[in-house]
Order: C-alpha cells, then sequence, then structure tokens
C-alpha cells in the first residue's frame, strides 16, 4: 500500500503535522518514534504555552495526540532505522522490519539529550546517572543531587528537585549561566541551590550498583575536587535525532537536517519540522508552528502530483 503522507515522529512537530495533514484528509501514518510525544513528555510543568498558564508537559501532549486522532490517521508505535528517499514512492523501515511507502514524508524526529562522555557515566547510567529528573527526581528525597549544564533544561531539572531536596548542586562549564532569563530567575538566590562556574564533571564513581560521586575539574586551573552526590542528572543539550537520514538528505556541520526554502529538505517530498532542524529557538511553540507548516507545504506538494 502506498500512502499520501507518513510522519516521523510524534512531539509537538509531529502531532501538530498530524492534525493538519488530518484535517485535510490526507489520512497520514505517524510513526511515533522512541518516545511517543517527545522530550516533552518528560517535562513537568510547561509554563509558556498560549492558552495554558501551566501543565504538565504529559497532559499537554496527550492532548495534541488526542486531538490529531479525531481526524484520519494511523499511529504506529515503532522506530525508524532505515529510509530510501532515492525515488517514488519513499520508503521506511522500521526496527519492527516493517516496510511502509509514501508519496510525502515529514520528518520530525526531534532531538535526544547529550551525554558527557567521561569514565563512569554509561557503567551508572540508569543506576543514579540520568538524563530526567521528572521520571526519577522523586527517588531522591533528601539526597543530595548534581545536575550538569547551565541551560534551560538544567534550571528546569533544579527547579524540580526543590520538591524532594534542599540539597541540589549545578555545575556549568561556562562562567555563566546560559539559560533564558526567566529559568534563571527560578534558580539563582534560592538557598536550596549552589552553582559551581567553570566546571565540568571528569569522572562518575560508584559502589557497582549505584553512583556515590563524581570528579569534578574546573576548567581555569584542571584542579579536580571529589564530591558525593545520590544522583547525577545530565542537561548540557540535544543532539538531532537524524541517523537513519544521514546520506539521504543534507545535513548541517552540527548534524542537523538542512532545510531549504521554508520546510523542504534536499530531497522533492520530504519535509521538516522541530528540532530536528532547529539548532537555534528549540521550543514547543516554534516545533509546533514548523509541524504546521510542513503539512501545508506536504499537502500543497501531492496536490501537484
Amino acid at each position: 500500500m502506498i500512502h499520501s503522507l507518513i510522519i516521523i515522529g510524534s512531539g509537538p512537530a509531529g502531532l501538530t503535522a498530524a492534525l493538519y495533514a488530518g484535517r485535510a484528509n490526507l489520512k497520514p501514518v505517524v510513526i511515533e518514534g522512541t518516545l511517543p510525544g517527545g522530550q516533552l513528555i518528560n517535562t513537568s510543568y510547561v509554563e509558556n504555552w498560549p492558552g495554558d498558564k501551566s501543565i504538565l508537559g504529559y497532559d499537554l501532549m496527550m492532548r495534541m495526540k488526542n486531538h490529531a486522532a479525531e481526524y484520519p490517521m494511523t499511529f504506529v508505535p515503532e522506530i525508524v532505522e532505515k529510509v530510501d528517499f532515492t525515488s517514488q514512492p519513499f520508503a521506511i523501515t522500521t526496527h519492527k522490519k516493517n516496510t511502509f511507502k509514501a508519496r510525502a514524508i515529514i520528518i520530525a524526529t526531534g532531538a535526544t539529550p547529550k551525554r558527557l562522555g567521561c569514565p563512569g557515566e554509561d557503567e551508572y547510567w540508569g543506576k543514579g546517572v540520568t538524563t530526567c529528573a521528572v521520571c526519577d527526581g522523586a527517588l531522591y528525597k533528601d539526597k543530595r543531587v548534581l545536575i550538569v549544564g547551565g541551560g534551560d533544561s538544567a534550571m528546569e531539572d533544579a527547579s524540580f528537585m526543590t520538591n524532594f531536596t534542599d540539597q541540589i548542586y549545578i555545575v556549568q562549564i561556562l562562567d555563566t549561566l546560559s539559560a533564558s532569563v526567566a529559568m534563571q530567575a527560578r534558580v539563582i538566590g534560592d538557598p536550596r541551590i549552589k552553582i559551581m562556574y567553570n566546571t565540568t564533571v571528569t569522572k562518575m564513581m560508584g559502589n557497582g550498583n549505584h553512583v556515590t560521586g563524581v570528579q569534578l575539574t574546573n576548567v581555569n586551573d584542571n584542579s579536580t575536587q571529589e564530591l558525593e552526590f545520590d544522583a547525577v542528572f545530565v542537561a548540557i543539550g540535544l543532539s538531532p535525532n537524524t541517523k537513519p537520514f544521514a546520506g539521504q538528505l543534507d545535513l548541517t556541520s552540527y548534524g542537523h537536517i538542512q532545510v531549504h526554502d521554508h520546510t523542504k529538505s534536499s530531497v522533492s517530498g520530504v519535509f521538516i519540522a522541530g528540532d530536528v532542524a532547529d539548532d537555534r529557538y528549540r521550543q514547543a511553540i516554534t516545533a509546533a508552528g514548523a509541524g504546521c507548516m510542513a503539512a501545508l507545504d506536504a499537502e500543497r506538494f501531492l496536490n501537484k502530483l
């Protein structure tokens, strides 16, 4: 069967694209990916979504999915492993070895949290070391926790952890925080949160079953110290999820899919939306807007076939 449109990804960009495509009666197939609902699923409260003063990330994504599902479409809970954009119809193969074909594609695969790559990180990943404070924070009530990073995600994690502990440390490799002013305001001056600048994690240590501490290095003088922690939350940014598309589409030097003329990729009929292409704004609302544009562009493309 050859579909009109396949949407890869189910975050704000993918679900908005699905909503518009469904309303246009394109009957899209939405391949949900590794994290149905996208990274927003793991966000505590979203406070900058128009119309909602404060809403849980999970609740927002479920509302978006349910809204889209009011129109004809199919959700596939699988992960794309391989694509063939060399000829029409385009082919998409998932990790379950299922192949789907379509005349148009929207890629909205988003981005994945980066890791530090230091010794001990892999050994203790999932054993006190994670990227998701919202997922695991409640496990560390009254414990000593470390958050690595200085951007919005790190501030979000630190603010969230104040619900459980007053022993929160942030290490930032730069001499200032890179988070937005609004997010910085959540943590600066909070007596429960200590910020260590010009510092990075160079080693993670544990007892074999769980992380117990880290080695910190000052990037200015290379001095080191070891501190004990019960949990380490890594919040140092995102890497675009473009692995299946390498060699098929033009990528930027940072690994994002290169966009030509609004939402078009380097292949006619393949459109891009959200953080998989956006290395500047990376907001839920901008991703949703890009999903809308990609769906409109895909509809116009299909109408010309």
